[in-house]
């Protein structure tokens, strides 16, 4: 009884110590060092909780989140960021559930812990004893309630978005109470105000949901139910499933026969023939006329851009079509042999037009430089690539489709992180700038990057240049930009601090001012 109080005292202490960490490093902050902060507390306390088992997986994660926190702080973009996010919450996921085997999952798993965060604070506080003094009681009136206070606000919602006589007495009553806990709050600390408060709620609810481990384990014990391996399975025709209901629908009495398993491998033979012969067609055209002396003619831009969205899209269309084939006892049809041949094929036909997608895109920031859509479509050719090559190893060695989705969750996760080392703004600004003679350079696309573009843009002014004629545009938004960045930096405190906004300032001879450090 006292190793549990022990833990539950710890636990809200690091959840309202959390919390205060959260006002102090957060409150009109920028994204930056302070998240590493918190990234780094959250860690510790995680490590400390003796519910949670330092297994290699813990170790992995923890430190694949501790490297996206610092990749915050020395890049400091979007893609960064959402590492930060999506690793935190695969972390907290696996570290409280480690049983758990895929990313989305663990991914999962930490959604429903944030959602039920009041009921496992409510659960660990009523194991807490005050001297004698037992707060069960208390917090077993506070459960009847909670959820009645939850119901209502979910209804008051429903009914605000529903009327606006009722949104607007809605919105006169909460400016009320905000007037009324603000005076309370101005009255009794200065520095102190409602919004202030209000954040430092948000952080006790944000920390007790990554501190406090949710009790229920069902979402883990469902996944173990899971095989990687296909095993061939007798169907019980009697017991009829929804999908089989779905099926039967189109296919008549197929499904009751016992010819079954032999009509679905003729229809997957002669899907994958037919299909096999469509695309060696649409390849033997790429191949003649893309890879191999393209000239651009006519609208260029059109031509390479709208077939890669939808090439991409028949390449996941076929990887789905393979998985839908074989996801059963069809892997052990004994007449399976020329089948495995056509999807092979079929898989290196795939492979070939992903390098279809490579050259169109290639051809284009050749032609126009480079941008995060086009960089995307590289991802994307490369994520399609991975799951052909995951689909083969599925049908090759008879796996599920759960082996897929962990391989190529862990895959997709490890990506993101070393996506996230590349400052790609920077990148792409430099890219296009040293090639601004050979490219049709857009100036507004790279006045609309990140601050920390900003000195390689003033080192080529002179590129900057309008279509229409006016070449004092640009430049004139540029120092517009420059003068921003320049009233951010300064007005920001330390727990701020990345390393593109240093090196920017640093560039423009930007230094922080007296008010910007003592707020």
């Amino acid at each position: 009884m006292n190793t549990i109080t022990n833990k539950s005292n710890f636990l809200l202490l690091s959840a309202l110590f959390g919390a205060l960490l959260f006002s102090l490093i957060f409150w009109q902050e920028r994204l930056a060092l302070n998240l590493l902060i918190y990234t780094a507390f959250l860690t510790t306390v995680t490590w400390l909780n003796t519910d949670v088992a330092k297994t290699p997986k813990f170790y992995f994660f923890a430190a694949a989140h501790l490297l996206a926190a610092i990749l915050v702080v020395i890049n400091n973009s979007f893609l960064s960021l959402a590492a930060c996010y999506v690793s935190l919450v695969i972390f907290i996921g696996f570290s409280h559930n480690q049983q758990i085997r895929t990313v989305f999952t663990a991914f999962l798993a930490t959604i429903l812990q944030m959602i039920t965060v009041p009921f496992n604070t409510v659960r660990n506080l009523s194991e807490i004893n005050i001297g004698r003094f037992n707060l069960k009681p208390l917090f077993k009136l506070i459960k009847y309630v909670f959820i009645p206070f939850i119901i209502f606000f979910i209804f008051a919602c429903l009914y605000s978005a529903a009327n606006s006589v009722f949104a607007h007495y809605g919105e006169a009553l909460l400016t009320s109470f905000g007037n009324f806990f603000t005076n309370i709050f101005g009255f009794l600390f200065t520095d102190l105000s409602f919004p202030r408060f209000m954040h430092f709620c948000f952080g006790l609810v944000l920390t007790s949901a990554f501190v406090f481990t949710f009790f229920n384990k069902g979402l883990q014990t469902f996944e173990l139910k899971f095989k990687e391996d296909l095993l061939r399975l007798r169907k019980n025709i009697r017991q009829k499933t929804i999908w089989f209901e779905v099926v039967s629908t189109f296919s008549g009495n197929l499904l009751t026969r016992k010819l079954a398993l032999k009509t679905e491998f003729i229809s997957a033979l002669v899907s994958f023939s037919v299909l096999n012969l469509l695309l060696l067609f649409l390849n033997a055209i790429d191949i003649t006329t893309l890879w191999f002396g393209y000239t651009p003619s006519g609208n260029f831009s059109a031509d390479l851009h709208d077939g890669t969205n939808t090439l991409i899209f028949s390449i996941l269309l076929a990887m789905l079509i393979i998985i839908y084939f074989f996801r059963g006892n069809l892997n052990f049809y004994k007449k399976s042999k020329t089948l495995r041949l056509l999807t092979y094929i079929w898989i290196v036909q795939n492979a070939l037009l992903i390098v279809s997608v490579l050259i169109r895109d290639g051809y284009y920031i050749e032609f126009y430089g480079l941008t995060h859509k086009r960089i995307g479509v590289l991802v994307f050719a490369l994520l399609c690539s991975i799951g052909l090559i995951t689909v083969y190893v599925k049908v090759a060695r008879q796996k599920t489709f759960f082996f897929l989705l962990k391989i190529n969750g862990y895959i997709w996760f490890i990506l993101l992180l070393a996506f996230s080392t590349i400052n790609w703004d920077v990148f792409i600004a430099k890219y296009n700038l040293s090639r601004a003679d050979s490219i049709t350079l857009d100036a507004g696309y790279l006045l609309s990057l990140s601050d920390k573009t900003l000195p390689e843009l003033d080192k080529n002014r002179s590129k900057l240049i309008s279509t229409d004629g006016n070449n004092a545009f640009y430049p004139k938004q540029l120092d517009e930009r420059i003068g921003y960045f320049k009233e951010r930096y300064q007005s920001f405190n330390w727990v701020s601090w990345n390393l593109p906004d240093w090196r920017t300032a640093k560039y423009f001879s930007v230094h922080k001012n007296q008010k910007g450090i003592q707020r």
